[in-house]
């Protein structure tokens, strides 16, 4: 069974910034896209990123394009995300994912996903 645990949340203020980290263990995932969402409350749960295995391919939400960059260190089997010019609207749970395949169910069938953390809280406010 693979973990996925994530770090680097916390308050900032706004036009802040923030890096996440999630780290997997339990197996390496080998060709693995791993991916960021979020969830702000009454919200519904948003793709943020997903990085393919390659480092390739590579999709933003509209919401962070520009702003946020996601990477991935395979050798460590970790996946980052760093977040500039944060915004308030920015504050919420954020998700580590990890899937077999890159593509379409991280948007239409996130439900599917094969792993994912428990969430680190981003709160952005002055």
């Amino acid at each position: 069974q693979v973990q996925l645990k994530e770090s680097g949340g916390g308050l900032v203020q706004p036009g802040g910034s923030l890096r996440l980290s999630c780290a997997a263990s339990g197996r390496p995932l080998s060709n693995y896209a791993m991916g960021w969402f979020r969830q702000a409350p009454g919200k519904e749960r948003e793709l943020v990123a997903v990085i393919s295995w390659t480092s390739l391919s590579i999709y933003y939400g509209d919401s962070v394009k520009g702003r946020f960059t996601i990477s991935r260190d395979n050798a460590k089997n970790t996946v980052f995300l760093e977040m500039n010019s944060l915004k308030v609207e920015d504050t919420a749970v954020y998700y580590c994912a990890a899937d077999s395949a890159y593509g379409g169910t991280w948007l239409t069938e996130p439900s599917s996903i094969n792993f994912w953390g428990q969430g680190t809280q981003v709160t952005v406010s002055a």
